[in-house]
């Protein structure tokens, strides 16, 4: 490929790791070699050439953080919220996150699947190679193993690559505690979903309305005696310890964080933790403290973000759109936010051969109708995608 603008995002390099009239070398599904075209060396000289005429070429696009396997939507909540319904009035006429979970329970693995593969073909089209997929809509064992099976299947039906997350603890059910939940549900389901392959990480959310430090430590203890990595919901509306109790345990990530200090994005910092920023819930349910982004700077805190898509606190269908809100409501810098979407956001989800564009990388790749990086994040509502490439094929 010859005629681009490629922005490598190879960390510890200067404006995005730009290289202008660059050629890229694509055999075998991965990188062999990326540089300004007149520095190709000869053995690549007969090789055949695509022209793109200026265009800019990223990695393609990493989506670190979402729910998108689930039964039914919230539109309706969503509607009565705005008519001046409270949470309570919504939760007693059966909405909330019981009223996924219920729809979820009822919904056939074919069903789950091809409301999910809606959700996967969107983001395909703005560039996305990757994706996590995360379960916490059933709170119960088949129903678990239901939503991680779907999103398991999901490549096989789509060229896009899936890691799950196993989120039991997203929620107390109806009628028990949460210890309880955690001790007799949670912890065998987790045992049963990594005996069928179905869990690469494994998450909880840590909040005064959904479980403690204490109840979530039980969980990663669990994780780290299936040699699971851990990653964690914390500090989104309250401060009770999420942040600091994901760095104590090295998670990959620790995610929303709007309520996490700068002793937090220290803790972060020392255990190499990513911080996950999700814009979508924090604009859906009017949230208004800012994640500490200057102190994750400060830090050299790696910051990745992602559409948080999920039917409730995030409807968020759109990586691009998720980039330029990190922008105006974080005030992450353009640069920040394509570091978040792809290097940053592989290292979330603790992969090493995407993310950037080098030799040995895998090819997935997007190119875009622009020619300033910048743009991509500047856009609201604008998909500027012109090909996206994965494995090496488009």
């Amino acid at each position: 490929m010859t005629g681009l603008t490629a922005a490598t995002m190879v960390p510890h390099t200067v404006s995005y790791g730009l290289v202008r009239d660059a050629a890229i070398v694509v055999a075998d599904g991965h990188i062999a070699w990326v540089g300004p075209a007149s520095d190709m060396p000869a053995d690549y000289a007969g090789l055949d050439q695509q022209a793109h005429d200026g265009r800019l070429i990223t990695p393609a696009l990493i989506d670190c953080h979402t729910h998108l396997v689930h039964g039914g939507n919230r539109a309706r909540e969503f509607e009565m919220r705005l008519n001046g319904a409270s949470y309570e009035d919504i939760a007693r006429a059966g909405g909330g996150i019981i009223s996924t979970v219920a729809a979820t329970r009822a919904a056939g693995q074919p069903d789950l699947l091809a409301s999910a593969l809606h959700r996967v073909d969107a983001l395909i089209a703005q560039g996305v190679s990757v994706i996590e997929v995360k379960s916490g809509y059933g709170l119960d064992r088949d129903t678990e193993l239901k939503m991680l099976r779907v999103a398991r299947s999901l490549g096989q039906h789509r060229p896009i690559r899936v890691m799950t997350s196993f989120l039991g603890a997203h929620a107390v059910p109806d009628g028990m505690d949460a210890d309880t939940y955690i001790d007799t549900i949670c912890l065998p389901t987790l045992a049963a979903a990594h005996a069928e392959g179905l869990v690469d990480t494994v998450d909880g959310f840590c909040e005064g309305i959904a479980f403690d430090t204490a109840q979530i430590a039980r969980l990663f203890d669990k994780a780290r005696a299936l040699g699971l990595p851990v990653k964690l919901h914390a500090e989104q509306l309250s401060h009770i310890g999420g942040t600091a109790l994901a760095a104590a345990y090295g998670a990959l990530s620790a995610d929303h964080v709007e309520y996490a200090t700068d002793t937090d994005a220290a803790a972060l910092a020392a255990a190499g933790t990513v911080a996950v920023l999700l814009p979508g819930a924090f604009y859906s349910i009017h949230e208004t403290q800012v994640p500490r982004v200057q102190a994750f700077r400060n830090y050299n805190v790696a910051m990745a973000v992602g559409t948080d898509w999920n039917p409730g606190s995030s409807p968020l269908g759109s990586i691009l759109l998720a980039m330029n809100m990190a922008c105006t409501l974080f005030r992450m810098t353009p640069e920040e936010a394509l570091a978040g979407t792809t290097r940053n956001a592989a290292r979330a989800l603790g992969l090493t051969d995407c993310g950037v564009i080098a030799p040995g990388m895998r090819a997935d790749l997007a190119i875009w109708n622009v020619s300033d990086p910048a743009e991509l994040s500047y856009g609201i509502g604008i998909n500027p995608l012109h090909i996206r490439i994965f494995e090496g094929r488009s």
